[in-house]
């Protein structure tokens, strides 16, 4: 077997226990979790992190406000540390919840100890390392073990973060049925593993694509930033995420027969999504598409939709290590990267 992505490889495989194990955490904290949400509590939640955690947030952002109809928004962490002025609200109470795998990224240590000192709001935090500074700054910290990694690309990591996003909006929807099937993630996860690796073989291991744009909108956007940032790390191709509409209005200009559109498909607003994919391909490129029904990697899930798009990770993240390997890459150790930005 090829070493090559070994723990890249583990990493993206173990996820379904991984979300198991953080399923354990989230369910032993849901008493501390539910009462930071109250109507009127907060002006404004903020979710805020670092690359990929900064592409979570704007996928949790979305997915509150949808759910529960509270301000949300998502923020890098450098803008909270260096434009407080222009990234909260100008009056009311705030609750960040900040986002980091290692719990030691410099931005948003920076961004929590400024939100502390001028006395915002509360802090959340989310992160796999009990023993990293994050982890003791927050009015609640989370730490989700399961979710730690070898690899400097995030995969496990990711979607294990992004599940307690996922858990806390539902509970502070108060949507308990929703809550009740995010148990089922798992097994699905694992299943989507297992059927759909040939097509993200095939698809990584063919040179003739050259470029890949992600697309998903609402809550989806974050998630086809993330599997864009994927692409690129993993395996230094051209990659781009766009919302499903936004490709019309001149990115469509790149699109060659070298071009790979990989659809995010919702529910509500799917036959406008297939309609640009469509325009697309008459243009000569080519469609992969992610969703529940009578898609290309189709979830069959009969899950809500908030719970349920957490499985387009999985199989994006593997289309980006088949890539790289193809390549002749690692995608254990990605160019230029490091693990964990310090400043």
């Amino acid at each position: 077997m090829d070493e090559r992505g070994a723990f890249t490889r583990e990493e993206i495989q173990t996820q379904p226990e991984a979300w198991s194990a953080g399923l354990e955490v989230l369910n032993g904290s849901r008493s501390k979790l539910e009462p930071f949400l109250p109507t009127g509590k907060y002006a404004q939640v903020i979710f805020t992190g670092c690359g990929s955690t900064y592409y979570l947030s704007l996928a949790a952002a979305a997915l509150l406000q949808g759910l529960t109809g509270q301000c949300a928004r998502a923020c890098p962490a450098s803008e909270l540390w260096f434009y407080p002025g222009s990234s909260y609200p100008t009056s009311g109470r705030v609750l960040l919840v900040a986002v980091s795998r290692s719990g030691e990224t410099t931005e948003t240590l920076r961004a929590c100890d400024a939100f502390k000192a001028n006395g915002r709001g509360d802090i959340i935090t989310l992160s796999c390392y009990p023993d990293q500074p994050l982890a003791t700054m927050g009015d609640l910290n989370l730490i989700l073990p399961s979710g730690a990694e070898k690899s400097v690309a995030q995969t496990r990591a990711f979607s294990t973060l992004y599940l307690a996003t996922v858990a806390m909006a539902v509970l502070w929807s108060g949507r308990g049925d929703l809550y009740g099937e995010l148990g089922q993630l798992p097994a699905l996860g694992r299943l989507i593993l297992d059927k759909y690796a040939p097509i993200a073989r095939q698809l990584g291991q063919d040179m003739s694509l050259d470029r890949f744009y992600f697309l998903g909108s609402g809550p989806r956007y974050g998630l086809a930033c993330e599997l864009n940032l994927k692409m690129k790390e993993m395996s230094l191709t051209f990659s781009e995420p766009f919302h499903f509409p936004e490709f019309r209005h001149g990115p469509k200009s790149m699109v060659t027969p070298g071009a790979l559109m990989v659809g995010l498909i919702s529910e509500l607003n799917h036959a406008q999504e297939w309609a640009v994919l469509d325009d697309m391909q008459r243009l000569g490129g080519r469609i992969l598409t992610l969703g529940e029904e009578k898609c290309d990697i189709a979830f069959h899930s009969s899950l809500d939709e908030s719970v349920r798009n957490i499985l387009a990770l999985p199989a994006g993240q593997m289309l980006a290590y088949e890539r790289s390997l193809a390549k002749g890459l690692n995608p254990d150790r990605p160019t230029n990267l490091d693990t964990v930005v310090r400043i």
